[in-house]
């Protein structure tokens, strides 16, 4: 089957489904043909690697020449990145074809792609309930098999959270062992880039492609990863169960299927070892204090000057800069955008930012302990199943869909979200795997030997 024949199926399936998913905001189908007629003369000169020719869906965080990257948002409505980032540059070097840029929260911004500029995307699994988010657009791309594979960002569980509600695979990589360079920031410290995929096979192979040392991103380290050492024997394996997981605020079925598979393990020759993370019921607040912070200065460059919206008839240059980020921004972004002004704020600063920093130095030491007794940990990914649209309005109840995922971003750790078996009013349940710094190999063998046992991917309604 050549690249060409793969690529005109998939814009076949998007012209079927993505009607009523909505996964995409950009699409370019003469692009990816000649991205496929390249990968297709790769192949047959022997050139090729095993993502040569795949199509492969990029959030619209993303930069990519030719495309244009809103981040869902008035804001850039009309921004045209005129390179392309690091992560991109490593696609094209191994012969990917580039499908579309997909929908998102107004700048990584939210967990339901509820908060996107442009349009609502839905659930596979069901149209009336949330995909998730912020890759929203990204996890219900894969889910709807519009696309094999595709890349989002998370800051906070925004690729594993989407991967639970949409029943796929969803890593978040080592804070560092991807290149940031062309992500368009919210909260640099704990933003990265990581992959979707409908396997862990798949989604390790994209991940070893785009992982490595960037010398455009001073945050980006040297690490070695190949997919193939990615096997499916967890024997002898100490798995941490740590109990704030599976407590207050996350829903009985859940924790119910999420223990049901946690029990799988031992049945494969690993041992659960019962762990405890008494920092956790502090995470969410911590997170939302650094992630605004940051959010608010990284924000403070779309102004109405250079590029991005731009008000009309402004009577003052404070006019100007008042009135475009108004109406730039949704509601969601100037929330936080407010709250992390606050927390920087002279009087406050002390009080809120630097207690968050402190916390997240504690944090990380208490992972590292947990992991001198075990490999990894197992937790669920979220706290209940995709919720119905419109069903969350009130921000705090959002802002906990991410209680299980944001301890993650804080320690900078590697988490990979794969399906369990089992569903809850008929939509997937999704289970996290935490490892130690750099321990990518680990967790995704534990994933795979899992998927493996169960039989893999469930197929969506649509």
């Amino acid at each position: 089957v050549s690249s060409t024949e793969i690529t005109e199926s998939v814009y076949n399936r998007i012209n079927e489904v993505d009607g009523s998913v909505g996964s995409y905001l950009e699409l370019n189908k003469e692009a990816a043909l000649k991205d496929a007629a390249v990968a297709d003369e790769m192949i047959k000169k022997g050139e090729g690697d095993l993502l040569t020719g795949i199509p492969i869906a990029i959030k619209d965080n993303i930069c990519v020449r030719g495309f244009k990257a809103t981040c869902a948002s008035k804001m850039l409505g009309n921004f045209e990145p005129p390179y392309n980032a690091t992560v991109i540059e490593k696609l094209k070097k191994s012969g990917a074809v580039l499908v579309g840029k997909t929908n998102m929260d107004e700048f990584a911004m939210g967990s339901s792609t509820e908060n996107s500029a442009f349009k609502k995307t839905r659930n596979p699994h069901d149209l009336e309930r949330v995909p998730g988010g912020s890759s929203g657009g990204s996890a219900a791309a894969v889910a709807s098999l519009t696309v094999p594979l595709s890349l989002g960002s998370d800051t906070g569980g925004s690729i594993r959270q989407p991967a639970s509600y949409c029943g796929v695979v969803g890593l978040k990589p080592t804070y560092g062992s991807v290149s940031r360079y062309g992500l368009v920031a919210f909260a640099s410290s704990l933003d990265q880039i990581g992959p979707f995929a409908r396997t862990v096979e798949d989604a390790s192979l994209l991940y070893g492609a785009i992982c490595g040392k960037d010398e455009m991103d001073a945050t980006s380290l040297m690490t070695k990863f190949d997919a193939k050492n990615v096997k499916n024997d967890v024997k002898g394996l100490k798995i941490g169960i740590p109990k704030e997981y599976f407590g207050k605020g996350v829903d009985s079925k859940v924790k119910e299927l999420v223990m049901s598979a946690a029990k799988e393990y031992e049945k494969l020759g690993a041992e659960l070892v019962e762990v405890s993370l008494p920092f956790t019921d502090y995470a969410l607040s911590a997170y939302y204090i650094i992630a605004c912070a940051e959010a608010s200065s990284n924000l403070g460059r779309y102004d109405g000057v250079k590029y991005g919206y731009r008000c009309e008839n402004a009577k003052s240059l404070e006019d100007m800069f008042v009135r475009s980020r108004s109406e730039g921004f949704g509601d969601e972004v100037k929330r936080r955008i407010m709250l992390g002004t606050f927390v920087l704020s002279s009087g406050y600063y002390d009080a809120y930012y630097k207690k968050a920093k402190l916390f997240q130095k504690n944090l990380r030491e208490e992972f590292g302990a947990v992991f001198s007794k075990c490999d990894l940990l197992l937790t669920p990914t979220a706290p209940d199943v995709a919720f119905k649209l419109g069903e969350v309005e009130d921000p705090v109840k959002m802002y906990a869909a991410d209680i299980c995922t944001v301890p993650v971003n804080l320690a900078g750790l590697p988490a990979v979200s794969i399906p369990v078996l089992g569903t809850k009013d008929g939509m997937p349940v999704g289970m996290q795997l935490i490892g130690n710094n750099f321990s990518e190999e680990t967790i995704l063998t534990a994933a795979n030997a899992y998927e493996k046992h169960i039989g893999g991917y469930t197929l969506p309604r649509i």
